[in-house]
């Protein structure tokens, strides 16, 4: 299966279904943004702290596979030149919408993570990316890519899922409300999924995801020359799994070599 066409075409589904990381902001999000009002997020509910993003007038920035229309707007009107990568064309639709609706020059690129050997080494201060890599197999090469097209010194603000999400029988949770450990990470829908499981899944045309170790999510980054600057941790507001533990980490990471 290619796992990238799959899942863009998912993402195209939930564009269609409203999903929340699909609507666009509107203008009034907008206007307070260019009156210096504005914050986003990198996991479910907590805000990223500002003093993570550096000096954003006319910095490059590039949202990483952050389309919306959510978070590459905003920037655009905090004064950073916004550089859109997504794998979904709908979700770059919802940047393109807003950027006309608001006079900005957003580029959209529609492509894959992994590669962004389009982008020439060096080209940006910072990127913005939101959880999204549970979508592919290989994290540690999105840092490395992450890596090479920041400047010395640029930051790269990541959002993650903490891979105990993945460890657990969800089904058994729906049907018998028990919650029990049935998965080893790093984590496959594709290859650790009961037959069944993925084939309703996959006839709901719902996205495919994968759960890394956090020694790719982190120990991936440090390797491809970051240090970590900035950690928090986030729950999903509402998950099963919030009472026990905060299943989502963001992390700020600056360019050392």
């Amino acid at each position: 299966m290619n796992i990238l066409e799959y899942n863009r075409e998912a993402w195209t589904r939930e564009v269609a279904d409203g999903n929340k990381w699909t609507v666009p902001v509107d203008a009034a999000t907008i206007d307070r943004a260019r009156r210096g009002d504005w914050s986003l997020v990198l996991t479910p509910t907590i805000p990223v702290p500002r003093a993570w993003y550096g000096e954003l007038r006319a910095a490059a920035v590039l949202c990483l596979a952050s389309g919306g229309g959510q978070q590459a707007p905003v920037l655009a009107a905090a004064g950073a030149q916004v550089t859109v990568l997504d794998n979904c064309p709908a979700q770059l639709e919802r940047d393109r919408l807003v950027a006309e609706r608001e006079g900005f020059e957003i580029r959209l690129e529609q492509g894959d993570m992994r590669d962004l050997s389009r982008f020439a080494d060096g080209s940006f201060d910072l990127i913005f990316h939101p959880v999204s890599n549970c979508f592919i197999d290989d994290v540690r090469i999105v840092w490395k890519e992450c890596s090479r097209v920041l400047r010395e010194g640029g930051r790269l603000l990541a959002g993650f899922c903490n891979p105990i999400t993945y460890m657990f029988d969800l089904k058994a949770w729906d049907e018998k409300r028990t919650l029990t450990v049935r998965y080893r990470i790093p984590y496959s829908d594709l290859e650790q999924l009961p037959s069944e499981e993925l084939e309703a899944r996959m006839a709901a045309q719902a996205p495919l995801e994968f759960g890394h170790t956090l020694d790719d999510q982190i120990g991936g980054q440090i390797a491809a020359g970051f240090s970590i600057a900035g950690f928090y941790e986030d729950d999903r507001g509402g998950d099963l799994l919030d009472p026990y533990i905060k299943s989502f980490i963001a992390t700020l990471a600056i360019k050392s070599r």
